[in-house]
């Protein structure tokens, strides 16, 4: 069954398609009132469609959450001071392990906040990971210290904060467009949980059978 917005991205596709061949029907008549109007109204059935498409292509990659979402379990394993191995599951079973330097793992993500008039046409509050990275403690080290960050996110052709940023007309049907990052020690063995709440992204240790 198709989501609301794409089939409408259709629908209007369709009519847009019926309009502009009525408009050249009236046309081949010599009814040139008729295929003014008509073809006036193709057009703007044809830059709605591409505006729909456009939205249901930048949020591809985006994945929507209600209260709190596990995003990504994270195994950290440190290799030696200040460096350590993080191998990354998402839900999906895609997997990525990333060499990385510092005291700290760090995970950052987009997320979109959609206003309840674009809730109807079936978007709601979504996320993607965007970066994982090393963050040092001291603010010295993290001037001078090697810098290690890799993406999380999946190439697309289309990405909405950057239509966001390019286009007004998105504005009233975005509530909130924000970036959220969490951190955490990873200078000892662990298993971490990257979960994303109507608050932002958080950080959680999975608990072990030698941890109580």
């Amino acid at each position: 069954m198709l989501e609301p917005l794409p089939l409408i991205a259709i629908l209007t596709g369709v009519i847009a398609l019926l309009f502009l061949l009525m408009g050249f029907g009236a046309l081949r008549r010599g009814r040139f009132l008729k295929f003014t109007a008509r073809t006036a109204l193709g057009l703007l059935f044809l830059a709605l469609a591409g505006g729909f498409a456009t939205v249901t292509l930048g949020i591809q990659g985006y994945q929507s959450f209600t209260r709190e979402d596990l995003a990504a379990t994270i195994e950290v394993r440190p290799t030696g001071p200040q460096t350590f191995t993080a191998y990354v599951k998402f839900p999906d079973g895609r997997r990525d392990v990333f060499k990385l330097a510092g005291d700290q793992i760090y995970v950052d993500a987009h997320i979109l906040k959609w206003n309840p008039l674009a809730n109807v046409i079936g978007l709601h509050t979504a996320y993607e990971l965007d970066r994982v990275g090393g963050r040092y403690v001291d603010l010295q080290a993290e001037r001078d210290r090697p810098r290690t960050v890799y993406t999380l996110s999946e190439q697309k052709p289309v990405n909405m904060f950057d239509l966001r940023r390019r286009f007004a007309f998105l504005a009233p049907l975005l509530d909130a467009e924000y970036g959220s990052g969490t951190f955490l020690m990873a200078d000892r063995p662990a298993t971490l949980e990257v979960r994303v709440s109507t608050t932002g992204l958080l950080l959680r240790p999975v608990p072990t059978e030698n941890s109580g």
